[in-house]
């Protein structure tokens, strides 16, 4: 027996949200001053463009290396809004690496979204 999937009714769904979220980051492990960072989400070619900024491949020798730095200059530049205190993206390159690693948390992760915990294709056919 086939079972009967349900066709989505709220296209809205499917699309990235348009809205931002803002994240505090705390300045100094001693410190009560907060960086305010609006983070949007990744639409998937966003995610993919940031998977594929990683890769140097390198044709003649047939090998591959990945470049983090590379992702994640992608990353601060397409998806940190907007920060106050007002921030460049070059500023946000330069951060402590207090400050940094909590940016990199909050960022999206181009490695789990693109593998993530379920990727919701249930290898469907066209079934009649």
């Amino acid at each position: 027996m086939v079972e009967e999937k349900k066709a989505i009714t709220d296209k809205s769904r499917l699309f990235a949200a348009v809205n931002t979220e803002c994240h505090h980051i705390r300045v100094a492990p001693d410190s009560d001053e907060y960086l305010q960072v609006w983070i949007k989400e990744p639409t998937w070619l966003q995610v993919e463009q940031a998977l594929s900024s990683v890769m140097n491949i390198d044709s003649t020798s047939k090998s591959f290396d990945l470049d983090l730095n590379k992702m994640y200059r992608f990353m601060v530049e397409n998806f940190v809004e907007k920060t106050d205190p007002v921030l460049t993206s070059v500023d946000l390159l330069r951060l402590s690496p207090y400050v940094g690693a909590q940016l990199k948390e909050i960022l999206p992760n181009p490695f789990t979204d693109m593998m993530g915990d379920d990727t919701g294709n249930e290898n469907s056919t066209n079934e009649s």
